[in-house]
């Protein structure tokens, strides 16, 4: 309702109409304001005989509307004057914004209207169409009584609580009003003076406001004809698009005009303002849902402006100090692009606030104007009404509601010129690809050579032109390059034995070159045949920590088990090599690049290393109800039955230890972990035949199984966010398993032989995640320390 408080309020006083006027342009007016902006022309001259004896005054008319608005054959309006040109004396502004004309006199008291001079001119202040008045003056304009009525209401909604008008001291607020006694109660007022018994049975109560309304509204006039006042509107003429009296049709200008009965008429026209509403409340609809559009780019232009502005002090801030007058100029550009984003999205809702308030006020004066039951007061003013529905309706179609300006701010800061060119820095449309990622699982050693590989990020859209691999000289020396290309694989030949390498890899497209990779340390095989050895190797103290809590740390350590071979013997045999860079010598002396920041702190027995075996669960091999999900390290099962899936790394020597954390475990199932045979049966629980050896678990216990035989049952289960380990020593040739890093039981299985994969079982009920790379437990060391 408050939006259409703007069409209720008279354009030249900006309060609420007052026995408000309609004029032949279908605005309206108070009378009293109509009475105020009357131009008085000279006596007994008007301003068409002054344009034609060639004499100008202040009382000359522009030229805005030479052609009359309505004809006396179309209108009804013609015998009381018609339109001239809007008068060229100063204007000045209504309260509301709208233009209009001095008084040519004092305003007479509102209480009556008092004689118009001749020729006297009154102008429209909203669309600056004048018109001539006749002898009868304002009297020829009807009055606009569904405006009245409109008006009446809203002020009615808007009033202050009507109150008890028979409590003796402070009045309650009134609950009821009888419309024959004409008085307002309250409840315990009207319980005792207006008991619903006896002949009070027989009134009528109502709400306060309808009361109110009611006693207000009872007594509305019926519309007269303006010609004939003594006469009521009773027939619709077709042609003047008016209602009219008996003796317009008898006597009048309408006696040969199609004319149809008024009833008829109004409830036609009361469908056709329902029909135009329906379009323009589509419109208003979409104007909402485009303004929260409109809202949230601009929260989204403050995001990515925030964002931007963050990424590129970033960048300025690693340059040198003749960056900085850079940096100044880059910002204000970035805030002006910022600033002009926001001015053309603000405009924009500025704009289409405004038209929707309009909109809505429309609908909402139309929706009221309906209600109204005054066939002739309505017919007045419908045809203007849904002219003006239809041309809002048409404003909105033109294009209003497509956001003139985007959120994205196309522009990228390229960092690669070099110091001299700084002052030529400018945005570039292009981005410097992300760091490569390199994938721990296919990377390996064997003998004294090294496969790397690695991809993009999986979020990264920028495209990359090639990649550069580097390694060091195997004694902490300068980084060089080995491998500029395309492919995302490299095996490297010719390293040296028992050395330690450290890699790294960046990506490069014609912007520039992306940040270096997380560093691989990789340590290759030695030269002899000699069994397992306990190699002396320095190990930062901080990155062992690191490697502890997550396998993906800055700094990794790839470390064979055995001499002349590595843990990923079996992995790198069955992937073809794409290239292969031979290396003569990288032993020349240099300064020492590499970020590895940490100091080497101590000597650490290889044995308590972390462990080299990366992997995760195999799809290939696994049973078809198995689901996969977090690069394949997580697992669950849509059956109910258990179902068994295979890691991608198979183990023959060594020391490996992995983890498995439970992340849903519902209903008490018996998930069972351990290793397997590549063809152990994939469709009943691990350790039903001879090719698994498990432990199953549920919530209170757990059993070692192989071959179908149960065997060490020992109390603790599992829960969710449990963890459980497996230790694959075939050094020792052993099995053991742990929960929550205490050991479950004792050795499982003694006599381990062959080749042998990570496994698990399980069912829709339990979703484990497979972890990696993990030191030795301490349980297990500090026993192997005692033996």
């Amino acid at each position: 309702m408050d939006e259409m408080e703007e069409e209720l309020k008279c354009p030249v006083c900006g309060s609420f109409y007052r026995e408000p006027l309609i004029l032949p342009c279908s605005h309206s007016l108070c009378q009293a304001c109509a009475r105020n902006i009357l131009v008085q022309t000279p006596e007994a001259e008007s301003p068409q005989s002054r344009r034609a004896s060639g004499v100008s005054s202040d009382y000359d008319y522009l030229d805005l509307d030479k052609m009359s608005l309505y004809s006396e054959a179309d209108s009804g309006y013609g015998s009381y004057g018609g339109f001239a040109s809007a008068p060229t004396t100063p204007c000045q502004k209504s309260p509301n914004g709208v233009r209009v004309f001095p008084p040519a006199a004092p305003p007479p008291p509102p209480a009556a209207l008092a004689p118009v001079p001749r020729n006297a001119c009154l102008t429209c202040p909203q669309c600056h169409r004048s018109l001539i008045l006749d002898e009868r003056g304002l009297r020829g304009f009807p009055k606009n009584r569904v405006l009245e009525g409109v008006i009446d209401r809203y002020q009615q909604s808007k009033a202050a609580a009507l109150r008890c008008q028979l409590c003796e001291k402070a009045p309650k607020e009134a609950t009821a009003m009888c419309e024959q006694c004409d008085v307002f109660y309250c409840e315990p007022c009207r319980l005792r003076c207006h008991p619903p018994r006896g002949p009070l049975a027989k009134h009528r109560l109502v709400p306060p406001a309808q009361g109110r309304v009611s006693r207000r509204l009872s007594p509305r006039k019926i519309s007269t004809c303006t010609d004939h006042e003594l006469e009521n509107h009773s027939m619709y003429c077709v042609q003047c698009k008016m209602p009219v009296c008996y003796q317009c049709l008898e006597e009048g200008k309408h006696s040969s005009h199609e004319v149809k009965a008024l009833g008829a008429m109004w409830k036609l026209h009361k469908s056709q303002l329902s029909q135009a509403l329906n379009g323009l409340s589509d419109r208003a609809k979409e104007a909402k849902e485009f303004l929260v559009q409109l809202r949230n780019m601009v929260q989204q232009i403050q995001e990515n402006s925030v964002e931007f502005e963050a990424c590129l002090v970033a960048q300025c801030d690693a340059l040198i100090d003749a960056l900085n007058r850079r940096k100044a100029q880059l910002l204000s550009r970035v805030n002006k692009e910022h600033e002009h984003k926001l001015k053309v999205v603000r405009d924009q809702i500025s704009h289409c606030t405004v038209k929707l308030r309009q909109t809505t006020g429309l609908m909402e004066y139309c929706l009221e104007v309906i209600k109204e039951n005054d066939p002739s007061g309505f017919l007045q003013i419908s045809d203007a009404l849904i002219r003006r529905v239809h041309l809002t309706e048409d404003q909105w179609g033109k294009g209003t509601l497509t956001p003139r300006m985007t959120t994205d701010f196309d522009l990228n800061l390229d960092s690669a010129p070099l110091l001299q060119s700084i002052h030529q820095l400018d945005f570039v449309q292009m981005k410097v690809p992300a760091p490569p990622i390199l994938q721990l699982e296919e990377c390996c050693t064997h003998n004294n050579s090294a496969t790397l590989s690695w991809k993009q990020p999986p979020l990264s859209t920028v495209q990359v032109e090639g990649y550069i691999l580097e390694l060091d000289d195997g004694n902490g020396g300068q980084f060089r390059e080995v491998y500029v290309g395309k492919e995302t694989m490299c095996t490297v030949d010719g390293l040296h034995f028992n050395s330690t390498y450290s890699a790294r890899v960046k990506a490069f497209n014609k912007t520039g070159v992306s940040q270096y990779s997380k560093t691989l340390v990789l340590q290759t095989s030695e030269d002899t045949e000699s069994e397992e050895q306990t190699l002396p190797f320095p190990v930062p103290l901080e990155r062992f920590q690191l490697r502890r809590m997550s396998p993906f740390s800055s700094t990794l350590n790839l470390q064979p088990s055995f001499s002349g071979r590595s843990y990923f013997e079996l992995r790198s045999s069955s992937h073809p090599l794409s290239l292969h860079s031979s290396l003569q010598s990288l032993n020349s002396a240099g300064c020492n690049f590499e970020t590895q920041s940490a100091p080497y702190s101590q000597l650490v027995d290889i044995k308590k290393l972390v462990a080299v075996a990366w992997f995760s669960f195999d799809p290939g091999s696994a049973h078809s109800d198995i689901l996969f999900s977090n690069d394949n390290l997580t697992v669950t099962c849509n059956s109910y039955d258990d179902r068994v899936v295979l890691g991608k790394t198979g183990f023959s020597k060594g020391l490996h230890y992995w983890e498995l954390s439970i992340d849903r475990y519902d209903n008490h199932p018996d998930p069972a972990f351990g290793v397997a045979r590549v063809d152990v049966l994939k469709d009943v629980m691990l350790g039903k035949d001879d090719k698994a050896w498990a432990m199953y678990v549920d919530n209170n216990r757990s059993w070692f199984m192989h071959n179908n035989s149960h065997t060490n049952r020992t109390e603790g289960g599992i829960t969710k966010g449990a963890t459980v380990g497996v230790l694959l020593d075939l050094t020792r040739r052993t099995l053991t398993f742990s929960i929550n890093e205490d050991q479950q039981g004792p050795v499982a299985f003694e006599n381990m032989e062959g080749l042998f994969f990570p496994a698990v079982s399980l069912n829709r009920n339990v979703q484990v995640t497979l972890h990696t790379g993990l030191p030795v437990p301490e349980f297990y060391t500090s026993r192997a320390s005692m033996q």
